[in-house]
């Protein structure tokens, strides 16, 4: 009986640690306090737009002792949403690309997603995005945590750099 105990709670404990949602939970002998990334988020906005790509920016502190890992994000206003940096082009103009394994911040640290940089990057919008709109995304995070914020969209003439994914734009 003890050993099946032993086992069980093993068992629950590793559920419980892969799926980092939060939770506390109680067995006979612990209480197990599971880590969930927490990020301030400052300033959020997405670049006005009437259809095709746009960007999410913002600051994003994460003021805890751990590192916290974003490796995706959705959100309703596209069809889909990438990680993605901008880099120098072999002919010297600028291009996005996807950021394969996510953003890292680590502790006590500051990730600055701005135009020309790293950016939430909305593709296929799926109605125009007006200066004073606001849409909600959710940042997903290594081990199955998610956080919501809100980004006010706004005008702005840059952020025009070429895409060089291999995903569908829409």
């Amino acid at each position: 009986m003890r050993t099946s105990r032993i086992a069980l709670s093993t068992a629950l404990v590793a559920v419980i640690a892969a799926s980092a949602v939060g939770c506390t939970t109680t067995d006979d002998t612990e209480t197990i306090e599971v880590y969930t990334p927490e990020l301030t988020i400052s300033d959020p906005w997405v670049k006005a737009v009437d259809d095709g790509m746009t960007g999410v920016f913002g600051e994003f502190a994460n003021e805890t002792d751990q590192e916290v890992h974003i490796i995706g994000a959705s959100t309703d206003a596209a069809a889909m949403v990438e990680l993605h940096e901008t880099v120098d082009g072999v002919d010297g103009s600028m291009m996005m690309q996807e950021v394969h394994g996510g953003f890292t911040v680590a502790p006590g640290e500051t990730l600055t997603l701005e135009p020309g940089g790293l950016h939430l990057m909305l593709m296929g919008v799926v109605e125009p995005i007006l200066p004073g709109d606001e849409i909600a995304v959710t940042l997903e995070f290594a081990g199955g945590a998610t956080e919501e914020f809100t980004a006010t969209a706004k005008e702005y003439s840059g952020a025009n750099e070429e895409y060089t994914g291999d995903g569908d734009e829409e």
